[in-house]
């Protein structure tokens, strides 16, 4: 049986700092500006509606007053997480369309819940550009939650958000993977000392995405399920442009393509959410029709007719109440034994930050490794897709993404994206004019 996606949009941006005085962030746009692209026509999904943000207005904020918004993000994402919980306990699979980070929030509050009542922890795949890791802990100030979001799940920060409900952690160190971070991150050395795995885009790409979407299922073997939080900004500027904080070095949309439906390919995997596309940097929705497809094809293994339907497993016998809102998931009736961790297995694994082209055992099936890099197509520059004035690729059949996804041989053809050092000759058109990741307001060294 098929598992269902509901798609709910959070049009938030009160993590953001405003780019001008004059002008608020654009991404509480993206819902919309992905849902003009048949997002969900495309994935089959019921409208699971909108949470409505409140105003954004930062007022006289300034250094040193702690997060701005504070009080507004808190009401939100006790909104948000209540309107996921829902959607699980119906039994679907929950899409969340930000927004800004700080949607991870709610998400993680949702996540907190669920695992209280069916006695066990969930876990977080955290697929980003940066690491939003920035709290009181390692920095002079705090000010925007989109750059804070993995240190405030994490149980870092102000209470007001830290610990809604007074529940803190919302996810432990060990149940959280990194992924796509780059591979001089301002924050790396701080999730090595906490425990927190990661997989910068170096060793990402050595090991090639649907490895490492497996070897993230790996690191959270002891979770009764999972979350996935996807910032598009792991996404290489020279692919997508149109975010807050562009940073050289990231993936390409068809390695974020792979990784996607290798961690959605599990019932174990509970929801998915999308953040910081600012359709504003996207004046004629070409990127917002890449994003849709990527998707589309990522997301296949959800609803795919063998698709198996979320399950959670417990380490409990009897599943309790959910906090705060009185109800009893309906996933908690679906309760397996206690999932086993393979043999010898550390409860976390110890961050990598180096690229090893020989890393992959010897009886792993040939993939794409240092050395041997080779594009999803002949002729395509570093893994890129051409993309038509449509938004479609070209020359591809309506299950687009379907034979790299199906298993068959999906090692071998392994895309990989551009280098850091891409430049304008690797883009699929040409792209408006963004600031650079230094001008930007909402960069994490804000």
């Amino acid at each position: 049986m098929m598992r269902r996606i509901a798609v709910l949009d959070a049009p938030t941006n009160l993590g953001l700092r405003p780019p001008t005085s004059t002008s608020v962030p654009g991404c509480a746009k993206a819902p919309g500006a992905l849902r003009d692209h048949d997002l969900l026509a495309r994935l089959r999904a019921r409208d699971a509606g909108c949470v409505t943000p409140a105003r954004y207005d930062p007022g006289d904020w300034r250094p040193g007053d702690g997060v701005c918004h504070a009080r507004e993000i808190a009401d939100y994402s006790l909104a948000l997480a209540e309107r996921i919980g829902s959607i699980i306990d119906r039994g679907e699979f929950p899409v969340v369309l930000g927004g800004d980070c700080s949607v991870l929030l709610g998400s993680a509050l949702a996540m907190h819940r669920l695992g209280e009542a069916v006695g066990g922890r969930i876990g977080l795949v955290f697929v980003d550009g940066h690491s939003d890791f920035r709290h009181p802990g390692n920095a002079s100030y705090v000010g925007a939650a989109a750059g804070e979001d993995l240190a405030l799940v994490t149980g870092r920060g102000q209470a007001d958000l830290a610990a809604l409900e007074g529940r803190r952690p919302y996810f432990r160190d060990i149940d959280v993977v990194v992924l796509g971070i780059r591979a001089q991150d301002e924050y790396r050395l701080d999730l090595q000392a906490a425990g927190i795995t990661t997989r910068p885009v170096p060793a990402l790409r050595a090991e090639g995405a649907a490895r490492t979407a497996q070897w993230a299922h790996e690191q959270l073997a002891d979770c009764a399920g999972y979350w996935v939080h996807i910032d598009v900004d792991v996404l290489d500027p020279a692919v997508m442009p149109a975010v807050d904080a562009p940073d050289p070095g990231g993936i390409a949309f068809a390695e974020l393509e792979i990784l996607l439906a290798g961690l959605v390919d599990t019932p174990h995997c509970l929801g998915v959410e999308l953040t910081v596309f600012d359709p504003d940097y996207d004046p004629d929705g070409s990127y917002a029709a890449e994003i849709v497809n990527t998707v589309v094809a990522g997301l296949a293994p959800v609803t795919a007719p063998e698709a198996v339907p979320s399950r959670l497993l417990s380490a409990r016998p009897t599943p309790g109440p959910r906090r705060g809102n009185g109800r009893t998931t309906a996933a908690s009736e679906r309760l397996n034994g206690p999932r086993t961790a393979p043999s010898g297995k550390s409860e976390y694994a110890p961050p990598d930050f180096s690229v090893d082209a020989g890393s992959a055992a010897d009886d792993e099936p040939p993939g794409v490794r240092a050395g041997e890099l080779t594009s999803v197509r002949a002729g395509e520059p570093s893994g890129l897709r051409a993309v038509g004035p449509s938004g479609v690729r070209p020359e591809e059949p309506s299950g687009v993404g379907a034979e790299a996804l199906s298993g068959v041989g999906a090692a071998e053809r392994e895309p990989v994206g551009p280098p850091a050092s891409a430049g304008p000759g690797l883009l699929r058109r040409p792209s408006p004019p963004v600031p650079d990741a230094a001008d930007h307001p909402n960069a994490d060294t804000a």
